[in-house]
């Protein structure tokens, strides 16, 4: 089992598609990163060599936001839309839709009513 910059890819995968298991590479970036390095187009993982696994990784690590990376930014986002008195950030404090979804019979996930956090509930039991 081989690591791509902490994701699992499948020992089977063609390594034109292992890539787009990294959150923030899709299919086309997966395909520019094969063709950048000149990797055959159904050379499968376990068949590729350890040389070639890492300039994938420097290669991507290099060109995109990646991982870790890509949700920090994204909580930072909605983080700096929160204290701003605008649409999306009241919406992200009440945990309501943001997108013009209907809340009057769905939207029960992300309301999230009767939760109980975990240090009442023994609380209550006893």
């Amino acid at each position: 089992m081989s690591y791509i910059l902490g994701a699992r890819s499948v020992p089977n995968e063609q390594v034109r598609i292992a890539p787009t298991e990294i959150d923030g590479i899709g299919p086309k970036e997966a395909t520019q990163v094969r063709y950048r390095l000149g990797i055959s187009d159904n050379i499968k993982v376990n068949e590729s060599t350890k040389y070639q696994i890492d300039q994938i990784e420097q290669i991507i690590g290099q060109d995109h936001v990646v991982h870790w990376e890509l949700k920090r930014g994204k909580r930072a986002d909605i983080e700096r839309s929160i204290p701003i008195p605008r649409y999306r950030g009241i919406r992200h404090q009440d945990g309501s839709p943001l997108r013009g979804q209907r809340t009057h019979t769905n939207a029960r996930t992300c309301r999230k009513f009767g939760r109980v956090p975990i240090n009442q509930r023994s609380k209550k039991e006893e």
